[in-house]
């Protein structure tokens, strides 16, 4: 090709306006888990699996926490993460017991790690990728969180850090209760409340991504195996991409820069763009509002369950 010609095109790559390099992957959390408050295990990972097929999803990542195993109502969550990966997608170690790791010694935290190791080695679908139960690093402990981070290196594992968060395990809290406590719940308020925010929280992560680094590294987005994913993850894929997300594999959000980067923070847990943006001095919040639940309850039931109207 001509030296005009690539000129040409690099200059015309140069002018596409942001939107189409907004880039975003998906990754579950805490699977298998349990019956939610609408679906069986077995009906929720068939219609993940249909809904991330019907949207295009190239690759989704799961996270697996195989103590969740021994649930008796999560009965065949084997099975059900064998159907992830034959549908195209991976898992990844979540550790064992999901503990905090504020909670424990570093060594029983990395045994803990090891255990599920163990039960993941061997398997398909198995990138080296460990994230920390609750975005917990350590919080304040720097010795901790060292001796951690030493201990993923040593055993060939890389952060499955998260970008993007929703705090979507609250809408499925407060659905849950609201179900037991035999309210009606607006299923349609609920939809549009559940897809609204992660496509909130994705743009917001673009805009503070593009303060702290001055650029638009591919973001992870944190959800979690649960019955509203089931029912909307394909409604959530289509608010992404009329915002001008493309929906890339985790292998490929992984592989963005920002992955090697370690900061030091005052307190290591939560995203680890938020961390990016606190070292780099940006004020707070440097997290979506809605992950803040004295904002995103009272919106829930305001919305999905019309309390106070």
């Amino acid at each position: 090709m001509k030296r005009w010609l690539v000129a040409i095109v690099a200059a015309c790559v140069a002018a596409l306006p942001a939107m189409a390099q907004k880039r975003i992957a998906l990754t579950f959390d805490d699977v298998p888990r349990a019956r939610g408050p609408f679906l069986t295990p077995d009906e929720r990972t068939a219609r993940i699996i249909a809904g991330l097929r019907k949207a295009k999803v190239p690759q989704a990542a799961f996270f697996v926490v195989p103590g969740n195993l021994s649930d008796p109502d999560g009965a065949g969550g084997e099975r059900r993460i064998a159907a992830y990966v034959a549908a195209g997608h991976v898992i990844a170690n979540h550790s064992f017991s999901h503990p905090a790791l504020k909670s424990m010694t570093a060594a029983a935290y990395l045994a803990d790690i090891d255990r599920a190791g163990a039960w993941l080695k061997g398997r398909q679908g198995l990138p080296p990728w460990f994230r920390f139960p609750y975005l917990d690093e350590g919080g304040s402990d720097k010795g901790k969180r060292d001796a951690v981070r030493a201990g993923l290196a040593t055993r060939g594992l890389s952060n499955g850090y998260v970008t993007v968060d929703g705090s979507d395990w609250n809408i499925k809290s407060l659905t849950a209760d609201a179900r037991k406590a035999g309210k009606r719940v607006d299923m349609d308020a609920l939809r549009d409340l559940y897809v609204e925010t992660h496509v909130e929280s994705a743009e917001f992560a673009d805009g503070l991504a593009r303060k702290a680094l001055g650029r638009q590294p591919v973001q992870v987005m944190l959800l979690h195996e649960t019955d509203l994913a089931a029912y909307w993850i394909a409604d959530l894929v289509a608010g992404l991409r009329r915002k001008g997300w493309e929906i890339v594999g985790a292998d490929i959000a992984y592989r963005d820069p920002i992955a090697k980067l370690h900061p030091d923070v005052p307190s290591a847990q939560g995203t680890l763009l938020e961390a990016i943006a606190w070292e780099k001095g940006l004020p707070a919040p440097r997290w979506y509002d809605r992950n803040t639940l004295s904002i995103a309850t009272p919106l829930y039931r305001r919305r999905v369950l019309h309390e106070g109207q």
